[in-house]
Formats: structure tokens, C-alpha cells, sequence
């Protein structure tokens, strides 16, 4: 079985593999580790092995090589893209911060490594309230994600300033308000929305948290069904951790078609000929390590 060579190659490479909750099932199956984007970015600073297979998006395999600069991080496929990710670009955050001199630049993790070069901090949407509270300054520039932004922006006292103001992640953009409630009215269900999502589907949710909220909301709540409004593949990690309880994805075509470009095939063959290591200029490194680190260190 593939399964069974990856585990072996993983073991003679000495490399661990690293998937987040939005991967195929069977890509799940096999990764060491399995977790939000937060829950990543901190697992990549403890890792002790020579190389990081990085089951997810470009960015994420970005941030691994960003603050693992002396082991190999592969991604294994170089189209694993995440699209939110180009909305936002280093010219258009040099025209914002000239128009907004004061303000500090909060960056969504969804995005590049030359664009984090850039941020004050980075945050994921698990800490982004916290980052924008502790950061020194009244006017936030926060991008690439206009849904969080403005999301953020219902729990500080400090102006939020998307960058750009029509960043979004098409998997969240999409989920039917009037549909969920039919679907909650019909299961009984308790409904979890990603942040990410539009404000007509946080009005109707239980909770607004990511995906690493979502497994604690989860493990809290006595409710038997859950609705789930991020990309369907959650629904599987949920599943795994919960077998007792019933997960509906809110919709069966919120599908991340970055996540899925990564396939076993694919994780094998990184592995066995080393394929698609993560590359990055020293100087986008140092810049991006110093905003990452910091939002280590306030989360």
C-alpha cells in the first residue's frame, strides 16, 4: 500500500509530515500531525526531523521554511495554491501604508512570503483578535481577508482598514444563510462558522471560530450534530475525533481546490525524489521570521 511506503520512506529520510484540516481524508490518514493554521505554525518551531513534508497550501510551506531555515521543507505539489493569497500584493501594501501612515500592518497568515516581509505581524483567524488588541496602534491595516477584517473589527475598539477591501476566500463566500437554517431547523443541529465567512452566515451560527476552535467547541458542546461551515474535508477531522457525533458539512461543494492538489501519489513522491523544496530570498526570510515570530510571541 502507498500508505505503508510513505510511513517507511518517512522513516528512512527521517521526515515528519505535517497536514492541515482541510486535506484529503487519506492525506490526513498519514500525517504526523494534523491542525489549524496557528496549531502549524507552532509545531514547525518544535520540529526535530531533517525534512518537513507540508500537506497544505503554499503559504503554509512557506511559513515552515520561514522559521525552519535549517531543515528541507517540501510541499508536494507546486500548484497547491491558496487564492486569497493574491489578492494582496507587496506594491499594494506600500500604497495603503503612504495612505495610512500611522496605522500597523496586521497580516492574515493567508498570504505571501514577500507580503509578510512587509507586516508588522502575522495572525491566523484563531488569534486575530487577540494580535490586533496587543498591537500598538489605533488604526490596523488588515488584509488579505475582508470577511475577517471586518469581523475583527465587531471586537476592538481600533479602526480596522481591509487590504485590500475585496480580499475573500471563495470556499466561505458561498455558503446559503437560507439553506443552513432550513438545514439546522431539519437536523437539529448547532452550526460552527469559519470567520472567514460573510456576516450573514455569522449572524446565523452558534460560533464563529476556525477550524482549531471548531474541535474544542466540539469537544465542549453536548449537542449530537454540528453543521460545519468551512470546507467540507473539516467534517473528517471532526468525524475522527468524534465518532459518536454526526458532522454536516453546510455545503458538500465547499471545496479548497488548492488543499486538494495534494494527493498520496504526490506526498510519496516528495518524499522519494525530494520534489518541490521550498525556496525563499534570506532577505524575505529575516523580514517575514521577525512578523511571524511575533505573532508567537503574542499568541
Amino acid at each position: 500500500m502507498l500508505a505503508e511506503e510513505i510511513k517507511k520512506l518517512k522513516k528512512k529520510m527521517d521526515a515528519i509530515i505535517l497536514a492541515h484540516n482541510y486535506q484529503l481524508p487519506e492525506v490526513q490518514d498519514i500525517a504526523d500531525f494534523i491542525g489549524d493554521s496557528l496549531e502549524l505554525s507552532k509545531k514547525v518551531v518544535d520540529v526535530d526531523a531533517r525534512y518537513i513534508v507540508f500537506a497544505g497550501v503554499d503559504f503554509m510551506a512557506e511559513t515552515a521554511a520561514i522559521l525552519n531555515p535549517d531543515k528541507i521543507v517540501l510541499i508536494p505539489s507546486n500548484v497547491a495554491s491558496c487564492e486569497l493569497a493574491t489578492y494582496l500584493d507587496p506594491d499594494m501594501m506600500r500604497r495603503y501604508k503612504s495612505r495610512y501612515p500611522d496605522a500597523k500592518i496586521v497580516l492574515y497568515v493567508n498570504s505571501t512570503a514577500e507580503c509578510k516581509a512587509l507586516a508588522d505581524v502575522i495572525c491566523t483567524s484563531a488569534n486575530a483578535i487577540k494580535i490586533v488588541d496587543a498591537t500598538d496602534a489605533d488604526e490596523i491595516l488588515f488584509g488579505p481577508d475582508s470577511n475577517l477584517a471586518r469581523y475583527v473589527g465587531k471586537y476592538t475598539e481600533k479602526k480596522i482598514i481591509p487590504l485590500p477591501g475585496n480580499g475573500h476566500c471563495y470556499v466561505h463566500t458561498n455558503f446559503d444563510a437560507k439553506r443552513i437554517l432550513e438545514m439546522k431547523e431539519k437536523y437539529g443541529a448547532e452550526m460552527m462558522a469559519h470567520p472567514e465567512c460573510v456576516e450573514e452566515i455569522h449572524e446565523i451560527a452558534d460560533i464563529i471560530t476556525g477550524t482549531g476552535g471548531m474541535i474544542e467547541y466540539v469537544a465542549k458542546s453536548k449537542a449530537g450534530r454540528f453543521i460545519v461551515a468551512t470546507e467540507r474535508d473539516m467534517s473528517y477531522r471532526l468525524k475522527k475525533l468524534h465518532p459518536d457525533r454526526e458532522f454536516i458539512p453546510a455545503w458538500g461543494n465547499a471545496i479548497c481546490l488548492g488543499m486538494k492538489q495534494i494527493t498520496l501519489q504526490d506526498v510519496w513522491e516528495s518524499l522519494e525524489y525530494q520534489r518541490h523544496v521550498v525556496r525563499l530570498n534570506e532577505r524575505i526570510v529575516g523580514n517575514a521570521r521577525r512578523a511571524i515570530e511575533r505573532m508567537l510571541e503574542l499568541s
